[in-house]
């Protein structure tokens, strides 16, 4: 029988050192015992694979790069306080923005979201010469990294390349890069675990910090999962003395690329132009009532002005006839295949002359299953005899998206208008293009509706506006977790970034909902605001208690913070037991405190205090009498709070009446 509640402190986390290290163990036992790893075993576990001792691996490294690769391993110490007032549809949305320093929250969330983010879209910080805002405590100053690089020692900086009168600017410089790579790889690693097996990573960056960071993802992610180098060209600096660059890049990664190959997942992007020309040809169509003469005649005439207005594509001004059902259709494809496939090198016969049509070196585009089904219907056009190659027909409508490019131009400026007009003033500095990061997102989910999208530099909010407007373009239901620094801004009326992002949301949720159709009246406009804080618990003051051990224990029965709730609680709570944020929650009144359903009664939580043996027993009573109106599949959890009770007798009297009830995993906070 199950007589105490298990502490939630005693929990590890993936990603964490301590569940990294319970891991190995799990794996090679021999090479850890009491606690600790011996790597001359582990190598030799590992075999020819593994690298000897001392030696010099290839790779970009950094003065202090040990040590901030530990901070990715630490367990989460804060918690997120909810804020409802700041919040828009707080019990129905399931959209989160949080303020706080990205690396506690990216760790606050490692136990809920690990392995749950299928997109990652991050535009940090460029390092192009401002402040840094992300400045975790274990970060070199320029004296800190001159010394782990060789450049100081304790007579002050050394002369190695005095000569040159640009030594100091690249001591300075090279500390400034260390400095960023320090900032990137503890959250590049942390958010690393949370991508889905199938997800992707896109990290939008400038010249300044672009081939560092390329070898920091190679690090972090896999050179093999390396998809992308994307080049956004925004627009001209013709005051620039010697080149306009005026391009940022986007670097993409998978998580595991291989996955995504071997399921046959493929990006496409919709056609500019496409639906436009599908629309005017069902127009044409409908006005000449069928007559194809006609509707030919005014088609070819609207092909040529639609592209003469540089809107659509050559792949969608090719289709310049109309079918006999009005649906645009191009008689010239190819059938050839553009790579060598022996497999495909089969003979055709011409169903006039009866001859062979003899095939083409790299053999043909389809299958001889899909190549006859493709003839029976139509699709294929033969030449007068055997002598000429046969075409495909291919329709508009059948061809509507194609592979995006790596290099393509959207001008910049139009991002910080929009934002202006929908602010209504001028308070935050190149916002990223929502419909940019849209369009990529869709992307990288190979538009899966229900994706789950993750930016922890949010800025402005840009990437949740990017969600609300996919969303409402085809009905999706997929979601953001923003997270954005509280950096002083102190314009027109916010003080922080995070007041920025917020309130764009808000009016962009209003915008949205404004042009909604009847179909999509359900999309989630809302999101949950939340703010990182110290833990809910108070630590436990050993030096209060040597000065005064009776008043400290009198005290230590009320272990949270002045002001927090019981609903601060549980959301500390769920972090530490790694549930989702927006988890279906039910409360109820019970023995004067909040009784807590979560998930349809898989867990249920209780922070009252001052329990006696009697509430104990009301307090279990009223969790089986839900637990019976809500049977679910798995094992129900109980949490308490730990110093919530009068004494031990009403804890224990708790555990049994619950054990007796079948509910016997207990565990207290």
């Amino acid at each position: 029988m199950s007589t105490d509640f298990t502490p939630i402190k005693e929990t590890s986390g993936p990603g964490e050192a301590r569940r990294n290290l319970d891991e190995l163990a799990r794996l090679f036992p021999d090479a850890v015992a009491d606690g600790r790893v011996d790597l001359d075993v582990l190598r030799d576990l590992l075999g020819q694979d593994a690298e000897p001792a001392g030696t010099e691996p290839f790779g970009l490294r950094w003065p202090g790069m040990s040590e901030t690769r530990r901070l990715a391993t630490l367990p989460a110490t804060g918690t997120l306080l909810p804020k409802p007032e700041e919040s828009v549809d707080w019990d129905t949305t399931r959209n989160i923005v949080i303020e706080g320093d990205n690396l506690e929250v990216l760790r606050n969330l490692r136990r809920g979201y690990t392995n749950k983010v299928d997109v990652i879209y991050i535009d940090p910080p460029y390092n192009t010469g401002n402040d840094f805002v992300y400045d975790d405590s274990r970060m070199s100053s320029l004296a800190e990294y001159e010394a782990d690089a060789g450049l100081r020692d304790e007579d002050g900086v050394t002369e190695r390349g005095g000569e040159s009168s640009r030594a100091e600017d690249r001591r300075s410089g090279a500390s400034r890069h260390a400095k960023w790579l320090s900032m990137m790889y503890p959250r590049l690693i942390t958010a690393h675990s949370l991508l889905k097996e199938t997800g992707v990573i896109i990290v939008a960056i400038d010249d300044t910090e672009h081939a560092r960071l390329k070898l920091l993802m190679d690090r972090v992610l896999g050179a093999e999962n390396f998809i992308a180098n994307i080049t956004w060209q925004g627009g001209r600096k013709n005051d620039s003395r010697f080149v306009s660059v005026s391009h940022d890049y986007m670097l993409i990664y998978a998580k595991d690329q291989g996955l995504l190959r071997s399921r046959d997942i493929r990006w496409r992007e919709r056609k500019p132009g496409v639906d436009e020309a599908l629309q005017a040809a069902k127009e044409i169509w409908s006005k000449h009532q069928g007559d194809p003469t006609k509707a030919q005649k005014e088609w070819r005439e609207w092909m040529r002005s639609f592209k003469a207005s540089g809107i659509p594509t050559d792949a969608v001004t090719r289709f310049t006839t109309l079918d006999q059902d009005g649906r645009p259709i191009r008689t010239d494809g190819s059938t050839i295949s553009p790579n060598p496939r022996p497999n495909l090198r089969y003979p055709l016969t011409h169903p006039i002359t009866g001859a062979e049509i003899s095939p083409p070196a790299n053999g043909w585009r389809y299958s001889r299953e899909e190549m006859q089904r493709r003839i029976d219907a139509g699709l294929i056009n033969f030449g007068t005899d055997e002598s000429k190659v046969p075409s495909a027909k291919t329709f508009l409508d059948q061809m509507d998206s194609h592979v995006a490019e790596s290099v393509f131009e959207r001008d910049r400026n139009a991002a910080g208008l929009a934002l202006r007009d929908l602010l209504g003033s001028d308070v935050f500095n190149f916002p990223k293009d929502s419909s940019v990061i849209a369009d990529w997102i869709g992307l990288a989910s190979a538009n899966n509706p229900n994706a789950l999208v993750l930016d922890f530099f949010a800025g402005s909010g840009s990437t949740g506006h990017a969600v609300m407007d996919l969303n409402a373009a085809d009905g999706g239901r997929r979601r953001f977790i923003l997270v954005q620094l509280d950096e002083p801004v102190n314009r027109d009326g916010y003080a922080t970034i995070a007041d920025i992002t917020r309130e764009r949301l808000r009016r962009a949720g209003r915008k949205v909902a404004e042009n909604l159709t009847l179909e999509s009246t359900d999309i989630d406009l809302g999101f949950r605001s939340y703010r990182l804080a110290s833990s809910n618990l108070l630590p436990w003051d050993g030096k209060k208690a040597a000065e005064d051990i009776v008043t400290t224990l009198l005290e230590s029965t009320e272990n949270l913070v002045e002001g927090r709730t019981t609903d601060d609680l549980l959301v500390e709570m769920m972090l530490r037991l790694g549930i989702d944020l927006t988890t279906p929650l039910e409360k109820r009144q019970v023995a004067g405190s909040t009784l807590y359903s979560l998930g349809g009664g898989t867990l249920y939580a209780y922070f009252g205090t001052e329990i006696t043996t009697d509430l104990s027993n009301e307090v279990a009573k009223a969790i089986v009498a839900w637990r019976d109106k809500n049977i679910v599949d798995s094992d129900v959890t109980v949490v308490v709070r730990d110093s919530g009770f009068q004494d031990s007798s009403a804890k224990l009297n708790l555990a049994a009446a619950l054990d007796q009830a079948g509910v016997t995993t207990l565990r207290s906070i």
